[in-house]
């Protein structure tokens, strides 16, 4: 398992950057969520993108996901249509990769008469009203989540985000890169905090979406922060990922309910739903897949504290956290900017950013400030890189959206408060067409 992980330890120049995001899919006639099956709907969707030369894939006869070089079109539990993109070189790829996405997308809403909601949460759609995909595992989670905490359902069917996914070279490099990206992560939701509505109304937080995460269970979310302390390294990853209670074994493409059992057990051939057997290294895999903190460690380091945005923000979070660990220089720097702040402080970030964002206070000072210390730093990076397009430009004007936010002492989620406040007149039904893709 140990092996397993360090298997991802890469050459810088095969350093690859892997974007991830979710849109809330709705009909246009009465604005309700995509069911999976039916004229308007999930379904509807998948058959009509793999016109863009996408491949099915089926589980139990229903079609679920998308496949197509190197990428995935997927199903989250609440019908959220996630692109998993391929591993590129540079930003320039990434927005690329996602503007072709998104046009296709639109493409087929507009057929089927669905539209996609660029928010890190369900607007108004109620809990109860949000359709249940078909697969397996997620039948699994919904009736477990209910025993481990008050949030997990609101997490799997309300909300989305957007996630890069970075290399590392050796060890050590991973190390300094899951420090920084978890001190820093807490910057990135404040940054990219788009979630300020609920049941049709304000919730209070700015990320709702990350509020939500610190009630979801406890297990397997948070700060993880025995990554900083000393002698950490893969070793202490699977330790801890093995103490993360199970949620499923999966054999002849069926879902085995291991709710809340032990993966050592699996691991000596004692799990009682799967008798006799014992796990391979592809139920390992499966394993660190239904673990959540606000960084995760596979064989690459995925950055999970943000909301899901419009286009510009799709592209700005990976140009962000690339700048930030793919350069020496600028990681050093985003060490130094973060390696004095205490296990309280980072907990006290992550507690606090939700609900205060970028006005969040910290050390005399406002997260607003952290971040544009840590864009200063990216810019840096990305400079450093100086990876450009056919126009000559390199990677740092991704970070435009991002710089005008810090500029302004705003995220997205101020700027929509204030919208609804003002000019929608509490008319949430104005995300439908303000907020779309």
């Amino acid at each position: 398992m140990i092996e397993h992980l360090a298997s991802g330890e890469k050459p810088e120049a095969e350093w690859r950057i892997g974007t991830e995001h979710e849109k809330i899919g709705f009909c246009n006639a009465k604005k309700l969520p995509l069911p999976y099956d039916g004229a308007c709907s999930i379904k509807a969707m998948l058959e009509g993108l793999q016109r863009f030369d996408w491949t099915p894939v089926l589980e139990g006869g229903n079609l679920i996901a998308l496949k197509r070089d190197g990428a995935s079109v997927s199903l989250e539990p609440g019908g959220q249509l996630e692109l998993s993109g391929a591993p590129l070189e540079n930003i320039h790829q990434t927005c690329g990769e996602v503007s072709r996405h998104l046009r296709e997308v639109r493409e087929v809403a507009e057929e089927i008469g669905a539209g996609f909601l660029s928010l890190g949460f369900r607007p108004d759609t109620k809990l109860e009203d949000v359709p249940i995909m078909p697969k397996g595992r997620y039948k699994i989670m919904r009736d477990y989540m209910q025993k481990v905490g008050t949030m997990g359902r609101e997490m799997m069917f309300r909300t989305c985000t957007v996630q890069a996914n970075l290399d590392f070279g050796s060890e050590a490099d991973m190390v300094k890169k899951f420090r920084v990206s978890l001190a820093l992560q807490p910057i990135g939701t404040a940054l990219f905090a788009n979630s300020p509505f609920t049941d049709g109304k304000l919730n209070g937080y700015k990320s709702f979406r990350s509020r939500i995460w610190m009630d979801t269970d406890a297990d397997r979310t948070g700060m993880l922060p025995f990554v900083f302390d000393e002698g950490f390294g893969f070793e202490q990853y699977v330790d801890y990922a093995l103490s993360v209670p199970m949620y499923f074994v999966y054999r002849d493409g069926k879902y085995l309910n291991a709710a809340g059992k032990d993966f050592r057990k699996f691991l000596s051939g004692d799990l009682d739903v799967a008798p006799g057997q014992t796990a391979t290294m592809q139920d390992f895999e499966d394993h660190l897949s239904t673990i959540f903190p606000e960084v995760r460690l596979k064989t690459f380091l995925e950055m999970r504290g943000c909301d899901t945005g419009h286009w510009d923000e799709l592209c700005a979070m990976p140009a962000f956290w690339t700048g930030l660990l793919y350069d020496g220089s600028a990681l050093d720097a985003a060490w130094d900017m973060v390696k004095d702040w205490t296990a309280d402080e980072r907990q006290t970030l992550r507690e606090s950013v939700p609900s205060s964002g970028l006005q969040t206070k910290f050390r005399g000072g406002t997260v607003n400030d952290l971040a544009k210390q840590a864009l200063e730093i990216a810019r840096a990076g990305l400079n450093a890189r100086a990876r450009l397009n056919a126009h000559g430009e390199n990677e740092t004007v991704f970070l435009q959206e991002l710089d005008a936010k810090v500029a302004a002492g705003q995220s997205s989620a101020d700027r929509l408060i204030t919208k609804f406040n003002r000019e929608w007149a509490g008319d949430i039904m104005r995300a439908y067409t303000e907020c779309i893709y």
